[in-house]
């Protein structure tokens, strides 16, 4: 590289980084090189997901692209002295970033972009494969786009996990004069970070699963529902939104195809509830966020009362790969009927938490050894929630469990959203199932008794089973509890919390008294 060619080097804006203090490193690198009078491009982008080692700076090299992390504003000095622009040797030296092993070992689709990219550069964006999707669906009939989506097996990533297509064929074929497609960003489960992730690192694919989703249905609207607590997010998304539609990737003549897309963000006020769909809805139209009965679907009976498609961020995230390299190509990775990728988000007690982007099929064990690297304490893990707030606790005999759909509900689990929470064995269980009651006694909407008494009378019951007080009836009626809330409850919300109680009163007796004190 000649003198004169400025040297890129990449620091990421991501909130993660930020947090951490990526922006006092870029400036610190704009102002070293400045002061040595050398010419480099700063570039923010995205994070690779590797959090336990933000901020991370990359710089170009002939070879590719090398790695130094975590950096810190004191480190800038240190890494120009050792040859930074031409990837030197240097302790916060990591190689070359694609060659990093929890980066390596990931299948990324969905993520191909994040951490590559300037997330607000639409000529990055299209460098990338960006786009193509949208153009070959523009080239396909509605009926053919839909019928890609359920060729491809892809299944909602919210937790549901209903097929996307076929929730697309449903508004299709429902005859209305106004169609919606709504994005679900409201990424409230604990552990949970992949929808942020999207919307700040590359914004553009979310943009474009939902232009191909409204070409598919024949919506003319959409809006991305996203919480409150995601200032960058809900910047990035404005910006980006503002960018596709000065280039004409959104509104009323989209690649001069006739059709038209309008996109807007709308905060949420940071309710949980408000991530079940009708309740978003509910809180979309400006009402108070509380779950509406079913039926009619959303999909025949939405937003406004207009045939609505309501997709998590990631499934809509997902959808410009499947168009841009078919069917097919996503059905191949995956297992069983769980085709595909799921971003898997690392969290709590792990010593590499971050995001690992890999086809179903992997164990949850070598999720948290291969790539978290085991509890960040160092002490032996004991349990793991998987899908938010609302999943079960799995003890390591479950360990082994295959990572798909079907193989977790057998175990009376989820994956959900793909958020993991690990904890290692000084927690106390007990207080883990009282939290998950006490959870729903306060995020609940409050519209069915199940979850609006049944929470509340779940935290007297838990609290009597600790204290050792009539344990073996008060055990009985917790699970009778239990029971009532999973087949009485309008929605989710009260209809699983009894899985992370019951399965922390299951695998872990011992938290909730003496075993020897139960017939006391």
């Amino acid at each position: 590289m000649s003198t004169h060619e400025p040297v890129t080097i990449y620091v990421p804006c991501d909130s993660t980084a930020l947090a951490l203090g990526a922006n006092e490193v870029a400036a610190a690198i704009a102002a070293e090189a400045q002061q040595r009078g050398l010419s480099i491009k700063l570039v923010r982008n995205g994070s690779r997901g590797m959090f336990w080692l933000e901020p991370l700076v990359e710089v170009a090299t002939a070879a590719g692209r090398v790695a130094y992390g975590p950096v810190a504003p004191e480190d800038v000095s240190g890494l120009f002295d050792a040859g930074l622009l031409a990837g030197g040797q240097h302790k916060l030296h990591l190689g070359l970033t694609e060659e990093i092993g929890f980066l390596k070992n990931q299948e990324r689709l969905t993520f191909a972009r994040v951490g590559i990219i300037d997330p607000l550069s639409l000529e990055d964006y299209l460098a990338h494969e960006g786009y193509a999707g949208l153009k070959n669906a523009l080239a396909k009939t509605p009926e053919a786009i839909v019928q890609q989506m359920i060729d491809s097996g892809l299944r909602g990533r919210g937790g549901a996990a209903f097929p996307t297509g076929i929730k697309w064929q449903t508004v299709l074929r429902a005859p209305a004069s106004q169609k919606y497609v709504v994005c679900n960003a409201d990424e409230g489960d604990s552990g949970t970070f992949s929808d942020r992730m999207i919307m700040e690192d590359d914004p553009f694919t979310l943009i474009e699963g939902m232009t191909i989703a409204a070409v598919a249905v024949g919506a003319t609207e959409g809006y991305v529902y996203v919480r409150s607590e995601y200032p960058h997010a809900i910047a990035t998304m404005n910006e980006a939104i503002a960018i596709a539609t000065e280039r004409g990737y959104l509104g009323d003549d989209i690649l001069g195809s006739g059709r038209s897309f309008r996109l807007e963000v709308r905060k949420g006020a940071g309710a949980y509830i408000c991530g079940e769909e009708t309740a978003m809805l509910e809180s979309l139209e400006g009402k108070r966020g509380v779950v509406r009965a079913k039926p009619p679907l959303p999909a025949i009976e939405g937003l406004f009362g207009k045939p609505t498609v309501i997709n998590n961020l990631i499934s809509l995230a997902s959808v410009p790969v499947i168009l841009a390299r078919g069917a097919d190509y996503y059905k191949n990775y995956g297992v069983g009927r769980s085709h595909g990728t799921l971003p898997f988000q690392l969290a709590g007690n792990i010593k590499q938490g971050g995001l690992v982007e890999k086809a179903f099929g992997l164990t949850l064990r070598q999720l948290l050894e291969d790539f978290g690297g085991g509890s960040a304490s160092g002490r032996p893990l004991r349990a793991v929630q998987m899908g938010g707030p609302l999943g079960a606790y799995l003890p390591p005999s479950q360990f082994d469990t295959p990572l798909d759909y079907e193989a977790f509900a057998a175990i009376g689990a989820m994956i959900g959203h793909g958020g993991l929470v690990a904890f290692d064995d000084s927690v106390d269980m007990a207080k883990q199932a009282r939290y998950a009651m006490q959870f729903c006694a306060v995020e609940s909407c409050g519209k069915c008794t199940p979850c609006r008494i049944g929470s509340t009378r779940g935290v007297e019951v838990i609290d009597k089973i600790i204290a050792n007080q009539e344990r073996p009836q008060q055990i009985h009626l917790l699970k009778s509890l239990c029971d009532t809330m999973v087949n009485g409850s309008l929605c989710a919300m009260g209809g699983m919390t009894p899985f992370p109680v019951l399965s922390a009163l299951n695998h872990f007796p011992e938290d909730f008294g003496a075993p020897g004190e139960q017939a006391a």
